[in-house]
């Protein structure tokens, strides 16, 4: 008897679809795509033992309502959704970590997570777990609660270093190099959110040194693992079960993970957690200049071959850069050897270098490259300027038709309110025309035009004249207290 011919293609997979619709190749299916992904089991296994859950305990209910970074990651129940169903129990949850009392002497309970750094018992956290805290408890994965003593704090990183004592030996967790992390990357978290204690989530580096808002030494590794209030301090990991950041906030509209989160790089949190061994504090770089992005307009007024670089708006008087000769309008390029592509990339490399060290930087001046040997400072522990609120008094205003503006010389005590003791002029109307379209605004303060510093009225007007027609060309300005660059092309 013959042998049946062999199938051929078209046959087979007719055959395969009756297969797999009918169910017999469900298992074979959810299988092999199983097989493609990552499984956690053995490094949650291994890690969860040395991942704390963190609760403290604050006198006072004016303290409690700015703890543990209510703004950030732990906003009330009633900020989610009219209708949402998790209300209720988010509701439910908070009610419970209250005990009954009177609203302002009663003391409150809060959650977070850390993990054991050190054998010895130091454990890192973040700094907004144990603000203001008046005790503050570490639970072991075993529910052994101990108390915990804050060796150090640092709020620019966010983060906080305990020591808890036992004789018993405690387990840690390996620590990773962040700076070898790449996007895309599979990551894990493991925390007590909502008190939830040993929680695991998953997902993938979405985007590597993010600056967010009033965080400018932290150059965050944002994810999609899901983060939610009572993760805060607790580790991020690779694959290779290495702690490569601490989770620290998220962003959100609805009080709740919406795919947003940030972790500190470990490469940063070590740095910290060695000096506040070591010193008890945290001492940064200081540079001593404020700066802005490089946008495509600016480029091209600034003579350059593309937007990139730190912008100086202002260098401040007394810092290093004063010293070494930077000006406003210098673009810093490179700094010890990185390139610098955003605004946002020098103060974190500004900070881990340590005072009085001799770093190199490359600036652009005018479009042309010049290179700088500069002595970092330490980084004051205030670095913010404060700008008292103006109050503008009538004074003459004149009209400058190529600009569409009309400006006005400042008054005396304008000046001591602002400041600003050099030259200026105020913008006190801003209609259609070039200086709006470059983003000026009423009340702004001119500081320079096309790099030539603005002392009156009558010389900005001399500076709008000489400009040649349609060409960019960079202004700078004084925004309540803040210098800013943009581009203005100026029209016949």
């Amino acid at each position: 008897m013959r042998p049946a011919p062999a199938p051929d293609r078209l046959t087979f997979r007719i055959f395969l679809r009756y297969v797999i619709s009918a169910g017999v190749g469900l298992t074979v299916t959810v299988a092999s795509y199983a097989g493609g992904l990552p499984d956690f089991t053995v490094l949650v296994e291994k890690n969860s033992p040395a991942v704390v859950n963190i609760s403290t305990t604050i006198e006072g209910a004016a303290h409690a309502k700015k703890h543990d970074r209510a703004s950030r990651d732990d906003p009330p129940a009633q900020d989610g959704p009219e209708g949402n169903p998790l209300n209720d129990f988010f509701r439910k949850y908070l009610e419970e970590q209250e005990p009954e009392g009177g609203e302002e002497s009663r003391p409150r309970s809060s959650l977070g997570s850390g993990f054991i750094i050190g054998a010895d018992g130091y454990v890192i956290s973040n700094y907004h777990v144990v603000k203001g805290a008046n005790e503050v408890m570490v639970r072991l994965s075993d529910r052994r609660e101990l108390k915990a003593k804050v060796v150090g704090m640092d709020a620019r990183s966010d983060i906080a270093v305990l020591k808890i004592e036992t004789r018993q030996k405690l387990p840690t967790l390996r620590l990773g190099n962040s700076s070898k992390l790449k996007v895309g990357e599979w990551v894990l978290a493991i925390g007590s959110p909502f008190g939830f204690d040993h929680s695991v989530t998953a997902g993938i580096v979405s985007a590597k040194g993010r600056s967010l808002p009033n965080e400018n030494y932290v150059p965050f590794i944002q994810t999609d693992a899901a983060i939610n209030p009572g993760n805060s301090g607790g580790p991020l990991f690779n694959l290779d079960g290495e702690v490569i950041g601490v989770n620290s906030q998220i962003f959100s509209r609805t009080g709740g993970f919406m795919g947003l989160s940030f972790a500190i790089p470990i490469d940063v949190v070590v740095n910290v957690y060695r000096q506040i061994r070591e010193k008890g504090e945290v001492s940064r770089g200081w540079l001593g200049v404020l700066i802005q992005d490089v946008t495509p307009e600016l480029s091209e007024s600034f003579q350059m071959t593309g937007p990139h670089g730190a912008l100086v708006s202002k260098v401040l008087a007394g810092s290093p850069a004063e010293h070494a000769g930077v000006e406003t309008g210098d673009v810093i390029v490179k700094f010890n050897g990185e390139s610098i592509a955003n605004s946002a990339d020098l103060p974190p490399l500004v900070g881990q270098i340590k005072a009085n060290e001799k770093i190199p930087m490359q600036i652009l001046r005018q479009g042309k490259p010049r290179d700088f040997s500069i002595t970092i400072g330490a980084l004051p522990a205030e670095d913010q300027v404060a700008v008292a609120e103006k109050n503008p008094q009538e004074a003459p205003h004149q009209r400058i038709p190529r600009l569409q503006i009309s400006v006005r010389e400042l008054t005396s005590a304008e000046r001591e309110e602002t400041g600003l003791a050099g030259p200026g002029v105020l913008a006190e109307e801003v209609g259609a025309g070039p200086a709006a379209d470059a983003g000026l605004q009423p009340q702004d303060i001119i500081l320079q035009l096309n790099f030539k510093e603005v002392g009156s009225v009558s010389m900005l007007e001399k500076l709008t004249e000489s400009l040649t027609q349609g060409t960019k060309v960079p202004l700078l300005i004084n925004r309540q207290g803040r210098p800013l660059f943009m581009a203005i092309a100026v029209s016949k």
